[in-house]
């Protein structure tokens, strides 16, 4: 729930003071709300109604005992903004990020500290191993040097190798970072990365952290965090990665949130490299060979330059199956095969086979997990 203008004072009160409550995590709170309605009707409803909501039965107790702490808790938050030079966001604030609210498993409280637009209108994650190589360095820098001129908002994590190496060079061009933290942004982790912290805050960029500050640092925060990387990245980018690791994880989310998913490919005897050449196998990345190729997909253009129009296609001199295929592609954005072949009543063989025929002919554009996408207009 996102509108035009901020929440008054109270309703966002008792929204931060649930979303503080231990163990209830994106999905119960939002369960929460969508029988509830606000944050403040559910403190204040009968306790007989609430037990109707799924899964908040042993944890009901909890709640309207702890409620008084909570809202302290909440209090002492928003006293402590200015002082402590963060914003707290709801997603009842304008500032929340869009990009966030759809997701099912998407944070429902952020802290954030800096003077970068969270809305911003372009960015691509860039993530990999913490233990980065000559090569993994000198093309994170390549990328990001190549993708200046379309001006994308830098996101990664702040931990030592790739996303170090990803904030750094954005600085270094003077593209926006965003490092989402798996600590408090009151304790910068790892505690070396402090001074590019700083250096992030103060070139319009910020720290974001779904992990109030004060609280306790514990390792499942770092695979948590990842999400946030994934959700508000309109394309990621692995640069290098083991086959377990923060890396994959992010990777697999983003796929999983349907985003563009990039590996860049690398040396088969490299274990840095195992991660991304896994992705590109297993169709969950697309190859990088360059910020064109990912420009395209996305639609971006360069400030001044016009946006490509789509090839206009003659159908009348295609096969029926093929017409079937590029008019049910016409109305998706992207599709499934499996949709595809439901929706046009053929073969799994002859769809797939139809499929590489007018991909080989440029008229389509295969994806990670067998979907597709079309290239061209009638």
């Amino acid at each position: 729930m996102n509108s035009n203008t901020n929440p008054n004072p109270e309703e966002k009160r008792y929204h931060l003071a649930l979303a503080l409550a231990p163990q209830i995590g994106p999905t119960l709170f939002k369960a929460i709300l969508a029988y509830a309605g606000t944050a403040q009707t559910f403190f204040t409803s009968a306790s007989k109604k609430l037990k109707k909501i799924p899964r908040v039965g042993k944890k009901l107790e909890f709640l309207l005992t702890h409620q008084k702490e909570l809202l302290r808790q909440a209090d002492a938050l928003l006293a402590n903004q200015e002082k402590q030079g963060y914003q707290v966001l709801t997603s009842l604030d304008v500032a929340f990020p869009k990009r966030l609210l759809s997701l099912a498993d998407g944070p429902i409280l952020l802290f954030y500290k800096g003077t970068g637009d969270l809305a911003m209108e372009r960015s691509v994650g860039i993530v990999g191993t913490r233990s980065a190589t000559a090569y993994g360095k000198k093309i994170t820098k390549e990328i990001l040097e190549e993708l200046y001129p379309y001006r994308p908002t830098v996101l990664s994590g702040l931990a030592f190798g790739i996303d170090a190496e990803a904030h750094r060079a954005a600085l270094h061009l003077g593209l926006p970072t965003v490092a989402v933290l798996g600590s408090p942004i009151t304790q910068i982790y790892p505690a070396a990365h402090a001074p590019l912290a700083a250096q992030i805050q103060e070139a319009q960029g910020g720290l974001l952290s779904e992990y109030a500050p004060g609280t306790k640092l514990l390792p499942g925060n770092f695979p948590a965090r990842n999400r946030i990387i994934a959700g508000l990245s309109d394309a990621l980018i692995v640069v290098e990665a083991a086959k377990k690791g923060g890396a994959l994880i992010t990777a697999d989310l983003a796929f999983g949130y349907n985003k563009e998913v990039f590996a860049v490919p690398g040396n088969l005897h490299s274990p840095y490299s195992e991660g991304c050449n896994l992705l590109i196998k297993q169709m969950k990345a697309s190859i990088y060979t360059g910020a064109k190729d990912l420009a395209a997909t996305l639609s971006w253009t360069k400030p001044g330059e016009q946006k490509i129009k789509k090839p206009v296609l003659d159908l009348s001199n295609k096969e029926e199956e093929e017409r079937k295929i590029l008019l049910f592609l016409q109305e998706k954005e992207e599709v499934g095969i499996d949709d595809i072949a439901f929706a046009t009543q053929l073969e799994m063989g002859r769809v797939s086979s139809t499929l590489l025929s007018l991909e080989f002919e440029g008229l389509i554009k295969s994806l990670p997990g067998k979907k597709f996408r079309l290239l061209v207009s009638f």
